[in-house]
Parts: C-alpha cells; sequence; structure tokens
C-alpha cells in the first residue's frame, strides 16, 4: 500500500511538471482590431521610425507635421550607482538602460544586462504622442538642459529636462529626476502655452531579453489594484484595456520595466501590441482626462522583492510565482532571512530542508513505523483475502479490524509526501523567478543554483548534457537508497515498477535549476537518516 502511494505521488509529480510545461493556463490572449484598440496605428510608427524624416512625414500626413530640427538628436548619459543610461534627444526618449550589478552571463566577462536592447532604426522608450491630434513625437529633436548626467553617491540627485515647440506654439516639456541609489525615476510631462489640455500618450517598446525561461511567462502585464493581468500576444495582435491602473509594464524572470502612473486622472486607456517580425512588444499608455501636466514614475531594475515592497504601488505583484504564491513567497523571504547570515543560498536552501523536515518528522515518523508494520502485517492480509476475495463487503470490515487492532493507518504513508508537493514546486518556482538565486554560488563545480547541475570535465562532453550532472546522480542514488531500505509489500511486477521510479526521478531532474536537486537530495538524506532510525530501533 505505502509503495503504492509513493508510485502515485511520483505519478502526480511528473505530471505536475508536464501539465506545467504544456498544460499550465496560459496568460490571457485577446485578439482585437489594431486600428480601433489603438488609433496611432502601432505598426505603421514602427516602420516609419525605420525611414528617414521626410519619408516618415508623408507616412504620417499631418502626424509629422512639425518644424525641421534645428539640431541633430544628442545622446545624454545618466551614470548612477545602479545603472548606466543613454537618453537620446529624437522625442527625449531612452536608447539604453544598463544596469551595473547584473551580468548577462555569470561569465566574469559578459555584458551587462541591457533591459532595452534597442535595435538600428526602431522606436525608442518612452516616446510621446498626441493621438487626438495626431501628433507623434517619436522622432521630433527634443532639447536637453544637459550634456551629461553623473550622480557619484546614493543620496545625489539630478534632473533631466527636454523640450520640443509643437505647431500650434505651445511647449512640450519632459522631465526626468533621478537618485543615485534607486532604481526608481520620476518622469513629468508638461503642456505649456496657450490651448486646450490634451491627452498624451506614453509609449514603451521592449524585446525580449536573453536567458528566459521558456516555463516562466515573460512579456507585458499590467497591475488593476486587484488583480494582476499576463498578456501573450501573438503577431499582429493587440489587447485593450480601460479602468484603474496601478503600474504596466515589460518583464521577465528577473527584470522589469514599469510606468507607474501618479497622476489623479483615472481610468487609464492602455494598448498592448505584438510585432513579431521585430519580437517587439508596445505598451501605450493614456489617462482619460487631460491636464496640463502628467506624472509618472519609472522603474527599470530587478525583480528584487525588497526593492519592489519599499517603492510601493503594488510593483512586488510582478513577482508571480502563480498557485503556489502563498507558500513561494515565505521561503523566498526565509532564504533571504538566513542567507544574512550564511551569505551562501545553497547552504540557505540546506537549513530550509533541515527545518522542513523537522516539522514533518512527527509525521514522517509515524509513516515510516506504519509502513514497517504494515509490511508485518502481509501475512494476516494475504490470508484475509484468500478467505474473503468473493466478498469485499466482508473482507473490507475484516481489513479494518485488522488495521484497528494494530493500531496502524494504511494511508498515513501518504500524508508527508503529499505535503512535500506543494513546497516542492514553491521552491521550485522561488529557483527559477528569485533575482536573488540568479548566479547565485553554492560550492565546488556549482556555481548558478537557478541553472541546471554540470561538472564539466575537459575532454569530456556529452551529447545534449555537455558536463556531468553529478548532483542530480548522486540524488538517483539516494532516492534508490531510500526504496531499498523501505519495507515493501509488492509483488515482484510491482516492485521491478518501483526499481525504475529513481531513474525516471533522475531524467526528470536533469534539467532543473541545481538548487532545487539540492533540496531533493537533502531530502533524501534525511529520510534516508530517519528510515534507519526506525529499521534499527522500531519493533
Amino acid at each position: 500500500m505505502e509503495q503504492r502511494t509513493l508510485l502515485a505521488v511520483a505519478l502526480s509529480i511528473a505530471v505536475l511538471v508536464i501539465f506545467q510545461i504544456f498544460f499550465a493556463p496560459q496568460p490571457e490572449q485577446i485578439q482585437t482590431n489594431g486600428t480601433e484598440a489603438n488609433v496611432t496605428a502601432p505598426e505603421a510608427r514602427i516602420e516609419a521610425a525605420k525611414k528617414p524624416k521626410e519619408e516618415a512625414a508623408q507616412t504620417h500626413g499631418q502626424a509629422e507635421n512639425t518644424a525641421a530640427p534645428t539640431h541633430p538628436a544628442r545622446e545624454i548619459e545618466v551614470e548612477t550607482p545602479l545603472f548606466r543610461a543613454i537618453f537620446s534627444e529624437k522625442g527625449g526618449t531612452i536608447k539604453s538602460f544598463v544596469l551595473k550589478r547584473y551580468r548577462s552571463s555569470i561569465e566574469k566577462d559578459a555584458p551587462n544586462v541591457d533591459l532595452l536592447n534597442v535595435k538600428d532604426g526602431e522606436p525608442l522608450p518612452l516616446a510621446v504622442s498626441i493621438p487626438s491630434a495626431g501628433l507623434f513625437l517619436e522622432t521630433a529633436v527634443f532639447s536637453a538642459d544637459r550634456k551629461r548626467i553623473r550622480l557619484d553617491s546614493p543620496d545625489a540627485g539630478g534632473e533631466l529636462t527636454f523640450t520640443y515647440r509643437l505647431p500650434d506654439s505651445r511647449t512640450v516639456i519632459k522631465r526626468f529626476r533621478f537618485k543615485g541609489g534607486s532604481y526608481w525615476i520620476d518622469m513629468e510631462i508638461e503642456f505649456s502655452g496657450p490651448g486646450t489640455p490634451v491627452i498624451p500618450a506614453l509609449h514603451l517598446y521592449n524585446h525580449p531579453l536573453g536567458g528566459t525561461s521558456r516555463y516562466i511567462f515573460a512579456g507585458a502585464s499590467y497591475y488593476t489594484g486587484e488583480e494582476l493581468e499576463e498578456v501573450k500576444l501573438d503577431e499582429g495582435e493587440t489587447k485593450a484595456y480601460e479602468g484603474p491602473l496601478e503600474w504596466i509594464g515589460y518583464g521577465d524572470n528577473y527584470f522589469t520595466t514599469t510606468i507607474i502612473p501618479l497622476s489623479p486622472q483615472a481610468p487609464f486607456k492602455a494598448t498592448i501590441s505584438q510585432h513579431r517580425a521585430e519580437a517587439l512588444t508596445e505598451i501605450e499608455m493614456a489617462p482619460k482626462e487631460a491636464a496640463q501636466t502628467y506624472r509618472y514614475g519609472l522603474y527599470f531594475g530587478p525583480k528584487e522583492i525588497d526593492i519592489l515592497n519599499g517603492l510601493g504601488h503594488h510593483l512586488s505583484k510582478s513577482i508571480n510565482f502563480g498557485w503556489f504564491d502563498i507558500i513561494a513567497k515565505p521561503i523566498l523571504y526565509a532564504l533571504k532571512f538566513l542567507y544574512g547570515f550564511i551569505h551562501n543560498y545553497g547552504w540557505a536552501i540546506i537549513v530550509i530542508t533541515v527545518l522542513i523536515k523537522l516539522a514533518f518528522w512527527p509525521l514522517a515518523h509515524k509513516s515510516a513505523t506504519s509502513m514497517k508494520t504494515m509490511q508485518k502485517l502481509q501475512p494476516k492480509l494475504q490470508k484475509l483475502k484468500e478467505k474473503y476475495g468473493d466478498d469485499k463487503e466482508r473482507l473490507n470490515r475484516e481489513l479494518m479490524q485488522l488495521y484497528k487492532t494494530y493500531k496502524v493507518n494504511p494511508m498515513s504513508g501518504c500524508l508527508p509526501m503529499l505535503l512535500q508537493i506543494p513546497v516542492f514546486f514553491a521552491l521550485y518556482k522561488v529557483l527559477l523567478q528569485a533575482i536573488e538565486l540568479r548566479h547565485a554560488p553554492f560550492m565546488l563545480w556549482i556555481n548558478d543554483l537557478s541553472a541546471p547541475d554540470r561538472l564539466m570535465i575537459p575532454g569530456v562532453d556529452l551529447p545534449f548534457l555537455h558536463g556531468v550532472p553529478v548532483l542530480t546522480l548522486l540524488m538517483g542514488a539516494s532516492m534508490y537508497l531510500q526504496q531499498k531500505m523501505s519495507p515493501s509489500s509488492l509483488d515482484p511486477t510491482q516492485a521491478k515498477m518501483m526499481q525504475m521510479l529513481p531513474i525516471v526521478f533522475t531524467f526528470m531532474f536533469i534539467n532543473f535549476p541545481s538548487g532545487l536537486v539540492l533540496y531533493w537530495l537533502v531530502n533524501n538524506l534525511l529520510s534516508i537518516v530517519q528510515q534507519y532510525y526506525v529499521n534499527k530501533f522500531t519493533d
């Protein structure tokens, strides 16, 4: 019974893994008519941004009916202890945003992460348009009030201002305020001069970042104040939203570029478009009410839960562990707490595993004892089956009486393992998504707990693996040893099936994060110790 339970739980894990990869509920996909959802025609703007200004003016008609630029567009560098950003006078936009503390890969000479990855000729993020007037300022040349900003300390602050004169003589002013110790940027769009207030649309463009896991959502999302919406679109699709909006942005496992509306106008209108030819996602947002000045917060940075919690606006909702969020976030907080003392996330995972095992120890001990008792009862069970095999009702009564006499519950063995399944998947999510564990080393050859375990041996190049999954093989061996030590009541055919289980698990875990394999290995070793104690000291 207990071995069948183990098999059932193992198969359940396999089914959940396969479901997570292939059949998990997808983010919302809604296709709407592009010209209805987005009056600014995103495809036309993207194509126009690649053409010379004269051609673009013909493409947009009055959309580019602006004065010729008086000077070439300059680039302004903003550098803080956390990032180095390149702004452009072309549209008063941003061209590059490089994070100083994060590299694109674990190699020491790997380039730092650029959150934008803008390609030549493509529209730049944070451009402004005025859809009601047919004005698109993505290619208009603004004037910047300075050439460079350098903030050397966390408390230092700076401001960058862009100005542009509209055809109706009004002036568009875009202000960006920075603080040396924060990824947060304050942004204002102001319209000065005579005329009725207008409603600007703010545009954000993003390419997928390299290294994103195919099992974790990457793309546009927004938070309404009540729920998180993750939007997955195919080529040419556009998702339209109208209502309350706390933030909207584009993110992957570890990083996000997010716009937070700070003006009191509400609700907002937002459209998200996918341009697959360029693998480019566009987010356009605009308030529903007109004003002279519009204020926004920008967060371009890591999905680090403490930073996001400190900034408010429910930005931490962008870290979405799905169904297991209620377990995953406490695990993440616990790992961060332990890391503050141990300074090694691998050892923090080991400590967490030990604590979880201690919490489940009474149940696990009762389970192991029950399994041993069930093994001793096998001759009596067999006799009852032979005697009452044709009378199922009588057989069940006799079996229940036997269990009551010997004070054993045939299902008690499955409870500890069933309770571990949510913990397993919560930790799986944490190790895939928590930026704290990205490129986090453990010891010896394990230099990234969020990546699969591989020991690179000179001259050895295994097909598909390249390195040797030592930790995974040890995990499989420990599972086999645990199985051999556990009491068994299976027939020979079932026993052979159970012997295949460690092999199946080893193959399942080969491409799992090494931190997850470490958790399962340590858990197996502790189970072996517990089973040895039961076998030796329990009658």
